[in-house]
């Protein structure tokens, strides 16, 4: 049988949620993140669709469980869940899981202001900026990011060619800019993002391999980002951002903006030190930066930054009980 209650702090960064469960953590084996995510995913997947899915969840849903720190010199580590798997790095999420953490007591950094955490991708770096018991903000410094594929055509049925990349920021990312049969994110409707993204995501799945040269097990197309014209000021760049089966970012999305920085970079639009303050597709704003080059494997890289904020909305008490015929959720595609 499986039972439990998980205590959570719900928030939401910029617009999309994110859902800290502060209790029920299941003992996880492993010398690092990314070895605990892979025996989270084998034995304890179903805390992760009954806390995401309808009716504890919804197809937005997101959240993150703190763990102790596999690193000696970490503060703490994360492990991401969400309605489309568990995610090697999320930017909004660690923005709403630090925010939480910090102004519910449940983590306090060794530096104030300051911390350092293991996450599946990698190491991560934070700053954040306190005010009494709040958090302003916080700001990821986060793993290398890179232009895995350049200027792929993707023939999609019943829409044409679209010239896409492929860029890696934490996730992999389908990235597709405005062009003959795609006029722009502000000409699409969220109902166009969501019928066609599922499609272009498969086919780019199906023609381009997607490999993390340093861990085999970050594999694989998970998102497709779709740009265009801003509507809030003082934004360089506008995304909508697709993930699961049918969930659209309301937030600018943090390891996408850093896939679209190293986009950016490599194709020469972007340099070392400068900003791009990436907008969402109901226009809240992440301010991204490329911190520094590097390489990935045999690829030019950055390691970009991403700074954002998060809002804590309520604390809840979930009971997960088999007996309960919905008990690890669905969704109505």
């Amino acid at each position: 049988m499986q039972k439990g209650t998980f205590f959570c702090v719900d928030a939401h960064t910029c617009g999309n949620p994110v859902r800290l469960v502060t209790s029920g953590h299941p003992h996880l084996n492993g010398n690092s993140m990314s070895e605990k995510r892979q025996h989270f995913l084998q034995e304890y997947d179903w805390i992760r669709q009954a806390l995401m899915f309808e009716p504890r969840g919804h197809d937005m849903m997101s959240g993150a469980f703190l763990y102790p720190p596999c690193s000696d010199n970490a503060d703490a580590s994360i492990l991401f869940i969400e309605t489309s798997g568990c995610l090697p790095m999320c930017g909004h999420g660690t923005i709403g899981t630090v925010t939480a953490a910090i102004e519910s007591g449940l983590l306090v950094a060794k530096t104030p202001g300051q911390l350092v955490l293991d996450v599946p991708a990698g190491q991560i770096r934070i700053e954040y900026q306190q005010t009494a018991d709040k958090v302003d903000w916080v700001k990821i410094y986060n793993v290398a990011a890179y232009l895995a594929h350049q200027d792929q055509i993707l023939d999609i049925p019943g829409l044409g060619p679209l010239k896409v990349d492929v860029s890696y920021g934490g996730n992999y990312y389908v990235i597709v800019d405005p062009q003959t049969n795609f006029p722009g994110l502000r000409h699409w409707s969220a109902g166009d993002i969501l019928k066609w993204s599922p499609i272009v995501r498969a086919i780019a799945q199906e023609q381009l391999t997607c490999v993390h040269p340093d861990d085999p097990t970050v594999s694989g197309i998970s998102h497709v980002l779709w740009t265009g014209d801003t509507i809030s000021e003082g934004s360089d760049g506008a995304n909508a951002v697709f993930y699961g089966d049918k969930a659209i970012d309301r937030s600018p999305c943090g390891t996408g903006t850093s896939a679209r920085l190293a986009q950016l970079f490599t194709k020469g639009l972007l340099n070392v030190g400068d900003e791009y303050t990436h907008e969402s597709i109901i226009g809240s704003q992440f301010v991204g930066r490329i911190e520094a080059a590097t390489q990935v494997g045999n690829f030019p890289a950055i390691m970009p930054s991403i700074k954002g904020w998060a809002r804590i909305t309520g604390q809840n008490a979930i009971t997960v009980d088999d007996n309960d015929p919905y008990a690890f959720g669905f969704q109505v595609v």
